[in-house]
């Protein structure tokens, strides 16, 4: 077995650097851990991609929406901060909003969520969107029958006026399986570093399963078009989650020139229309 010198360590720039180093070193068997060095390689490609991508952003003065939408513990954290990873902090925002305050609640529902969209050269990113009428907010009653009919009425049309100005929006919704769902909650429950993740809606995922599907389903159906589909995703694995949207995005892009397979895989990613 080789060992490390100074000189190795120093010459460290990226994670999947690592690997490489641990195996030439003959530390570990590549074949034991392929997986995990293709995946940094392939994540190290795309996040240099997205840097470029964003530069394109901020010469052209394009605006960029990306929501990120999905069930509870389903990886939208996680995805947007690999997205983000090596990102211009000047030209990006991540938008997660609270609950309403007493004076928002009196406003129109979206007004909000207007304020936060993207300015000339930036991107943004919502962790979490408008569609909590469409879904959280109806499967615990924190909205009536009527304002639910009156957001999913309007979430179209607003969402082509955003389009026809010139932003560009994409939209996930990351899909995860139930028994999946199951065991990310219950590691979260048990891991001290994981606990601050389960809000107080979150521990109630597994037994409204039933009634989140429905309004899923009922958005999902009813609120994609051909010129603002939902993009969706399964969320199982999440290393795949983060390749197949970082690699949408780009594909999104037009006039970014690529040397790089950004196809998406469609047993992975399914766009709605």
């Amino acid at each position: 077995m080789s060992e490390f010198n100074l000189k190795d360590l120093i010459s460290i720039s990226k994670s999947s650097e690592i690997i490489d180093l641990l195996v030439s070193k003959n530390i570990i068997k590549e074949k034991a851990f392929l997986n995990q060095l293709k995946y940094e390689r392939e994540l190290d490609k795309l996040q240099f991609e997205l840097l470029r991508l964003q530069e394109q952003i901020i010469t052209d003065g394009g605006r960029m929406l990306i929501i990120y939408e999905g069930r509870d513990a389903a990886g939208k954290g996680g995805t947007i901060s690999r997205t983000i990873a090596k990102m211009n902090p000047k030209n990006y925002r991540v938008v997660s909003l609270s609950k309403p305050t007493e004076n928002e609640s009196k406003q129109w529902y979206f007004q909000r969520y207007i304020q936060h969209l993207p300015k000339k050269g930036e991107v943004v990113f919502f962790d979490r969107s408008w569609y909590n009428r469409a879904v959280v907010e109806p499967v615990f009653g924190f909205c009536t029958k009527e304002e639910h009919e009156s957001f999913m009425d309007q979430v179209d049309r607003l969402e082509h006026l955003l389009i026809d100005d010139g932003i560009v929006l994409i939209k996930f919704f990351l899909n995860i399986s139930k028994d999946e769902q199951q065991k990310r909650l219950d590691e979260r429950s048990k891991d001290k570093m994981k606990q601050y993740k389960i809000g107080p809606l979150d521990r109630h995922a597994i037994e409204k399963w039933d009634d989140y599907s429905f309004y899923i389903d009922k958005m999902l159906d009813q609120t994609s078009t051909e010129k603002s589909p939902w993009v969706e995703i399964r969320s199982d694995n999440k290393k795949k989650v983060r390749i197949e949207t970082m690699k949408y995005i780009l594909n999104r892009a037009e006039d970014f020139d690529t040397k790089i397979n950004i196809e998406n895989d469609q047993n992975i990613v399914k766009i709605r229309k």
